[in-house]
């Protein structure tokens, strides 16, 4: 009892539930110790003042402090100090757990209000595309490090359910619910960003019309299956096939090796100003034979030494498959047979 009554309690749940633990293992064993040794000792007791009668002997008379009436006292005050003590420890309890919700309600709620904020600024966007793309990138910063507060309110689920907690009463938010809000709201920003990007590519282009430069962006967000913004090599010739430009898979080769990224990859941006370039300059013979003498340095026919200076070893391979060999140098190509066969 002593133990007990300076035994300092907090409201901890794990340090509370281990006091209660502590409590009911002394129930099931001390105390049941104790009552078998009370029930023994009564039944001592008793017999005693039986074999007194039989013999026709005084009454025994314990101690002062040991009589039964005194153990009987003893024992009551040991079961009001058991109350008192197991009231005490379930107070804690409570108290830690509702500590626990508290701390998890203020978790998530604050959470969840950056996720508001951040969604009422991506909807308030306005002003230049540089502004609003600065404006995105920030709230960009502002929701990364949502991923370790979500990490941090995960054990704080953790730890509410490990104290018997499945219903909160401070927040209608569960880990769930905020990492889906978070995912959304991240890509949501990441996509707003990759648009507003590809708006600054392609508002300084101005000899199109707003309809074709617009056919031209959704044809690329339609061919973009993985949303990165960029094009693989499929996805590329797809694209331009559905806008009407078919190329040889020579020609495509060639060209595809000429605008592709450092990812692998057409950018939104190299694809746009490419289709622009397509449409507004459609390459005639004569560009194409201007071409091929400047890289031949004018000479009747080209080599693999004058391909080198502009084309990468796969696309000068495919080339020279498709142009005959030159009857002036045992090195030469003939350009001139070769484009009178494309054009003809």
């Amino acid at each position: 009892q002593d133990t007990w009554t300076h035994t300092k309690l907090e409201s901890v749940y794990a340090k509370a539930r281990a006091m209660s633990d502590e409590f009911n293992e002394y129930k099931a064993s001390t105390k049941r110790t104790w009552t078998h040794e009370k029930i023994e000792l009564d039944t001592l007791l008793g017999d005693i003042q039986i074999k007194r009668v039989t013999y026709n002997l005084a009454p025994f008379v314990p101690r002062a402090g040991l009589a039964p009436r005194d153990l009987e006292a003893a024992w009551i005050e040991l079961a009001a100090a058991e109350v008192r003590h197991r009231k005490a420890i379930n107070h804690h309890i409570r108290q830690s757990r509702d500590a626990l919700q508290r701390r998890y309600g203020s978790e998530a709620n604050s959470i969840q209000s950056v996720l508001n904020n951040i969604a009422h600024a991506l909807s308030a966007l306005s002003g230049e595309l540089d502004t609003q793309l600065a404006t995105v990138t920030s709230l960009i910063a502002r929701a990364r490090p949502l991923g370790p507060a979500l990490s941090r309110l995960s054990s704080l689920e953790r730890m509410c359910s490990d104290a018997n907690i499945d219903e909160h009463d401070y927040t209608v938010y569960s880990v769930s619910d905020l990492e889906y809000d978070a995912e959304m709201t991240m890509k949501a920003l990441e996509k707003k960003a990759r648009f507003i990007e590809n708006q600054s590519a392609v508002r300084n282009m101005t000899n199109l019309t707003p309809a074709q430069l617009e056919e031209f962006e959704a044809t690329f967000r339609y061919f973009d299956r993985d949303s990165r913004n960029a094009l693989s090599d499929a996805e590329f010739r797809a694209a331009l096939d559905s806008l009407g430009h078919s190329f040889s898979d020579d020609e495509f080769l060639m060209l595809y090796d000429q605008l592709v990224c450092g990812d692998d990859a057409i950018s939104f941006e190299v694809y746009i100003r490419f289709l622009v370039e397509l449409t507004e300059d459609q390459t005639t013979p004569e560009q194409v034979l201007q071409s091929f003498r400047v890289i031949a340095n004018n000479k009747p026919f080209v080599t693999k030494e004058d391909l080198r200076l502009d084309l990468s070893p796969k696309s000068i391979e495919s080339l020279l498959r498709e142009i005959p060999k030159s009857d002036l140098d045992k090195n030469g190509y003939d350009y001139l047979a070769y484009l009178r066969n494309v054009f003809q």
